[in-house]
């Protein structure tokens, strides 16, 4: 029964699809069955959103012919329309392809990046006002980012691991068409980096055949054992782990005035020079 449910529904959206708005009636009349058992399927459409219910005829503003109540009738709207096939990736695919082999990868590049532009100033808005007042750490802004990408249809979802946190995105709108132009996946990257504030490194994408387009979002560095504070130290003067060596010929630092000198120094020093 339920096959025969989701059967009879796609019919109704194809005959709107292709016939445009109708009544419950016109439907019927098509598809050999009651009014009512038409209204049935037209009220399960419209509980999803593909299909919706005006007054009037189409139109004619809402209006009315002759005497009575205006008929019902029934609309597809863009969810409906978009469960039908589209060619937009391969317009996409064509129209990228002659740009890359007219202008070159920056100019797809360039188109990447005007065609995120947009995206990213809605969800710029919704990170800042989700995080005001609460500070700005990148794992903060990544699941306020989460819920604004989630809005914009990615289905995103954003956790923290010991290293910092992750962004996963487990939709990707542009999925076919990054599969050959992977600067679409870096601009988005990009992207990601400014809105939560920090370097990001993509760990995944469903372009590239992943289950999921996942980006690290790396932590503050948490203070560590004993010793970390050296560590630290050595690497800010040059990513050395171990003190350095004295230099060839530098005079040495003089001894305290307390210290007596040692008597045997000179002595020790010539037995351990080789001859």
């Amino acid at each position: 029964m339920e096959n025969e449910d989701r059967s009879t529904r796609h019919r109704v959206t194809a005959l709107l699809l292709e016939h445009g708005p109708q009544t419950a009636s016109e439907l019927a009349g098509r598809l050999g069955v009651s009014p009512a058992a038409v209204r049935r399927h037209l009220d399960a459409l419209a509980a999803t959103g593909r299909v919706e219910e005006r007054r009037g005829m189409p139109g004619a503003g809402g209006g009315q012919r002759g005497r009575g109540r205006p008929a019902r009738y029934y609309h597809l709207t863009e969810v409906g329309r978009s469960t039908f096939p589209h060619a937009y990736d391969d317009l996409a695919l064509t129209a990228l392809r002659h740009i890359a082999t007219s202008q070159g990868s920056d100019a797809v590049r360039a188109v990447a990046e005007a065609q995120l532009s947009g995206l990213e100033q809605r969800c710029s808005t919704a990170v800042e006002q989700a995080t005001a007042g609460r500070g700005g750490a990148p794992v903060d802004r990544a699941q306020a980012l989460a819920t604004a990408l989630t809005a914009e249809g990615y289905a995103a979802a954003a956790s923290t691991i010991a290293g910092g946190g992750q962004l996963c995105q487990h939709h990707c709108p542009v999925a076919h068409v990054a599969a050959e132009f992977p600067q679409l996946c870096e601009a988005e990257t990009a992207v990601i980096g400014r809105l939560v504030g920090t370097h990001v490194q993509r760990l995944a994408t469903i372009a590239h055949g992943d289950g999921v387009c996942t980006t690290h979002i790396p932590g503050p560095h948490l203070p560590g054992p004993r010793g970390s504070v050296r560590l630290r130290e050595h690497t800010r003067a040059g990513n050395r782990s171990t003190p350095a060596r004295p230099v060839p010929g530098e005079r040495r630092a003089p001894r305290p005035a307390t210290a007596a000198p040692s008597t045997d120094s000179t002595q020790t020093h010539r037995e351990r020079t080789p001859a």
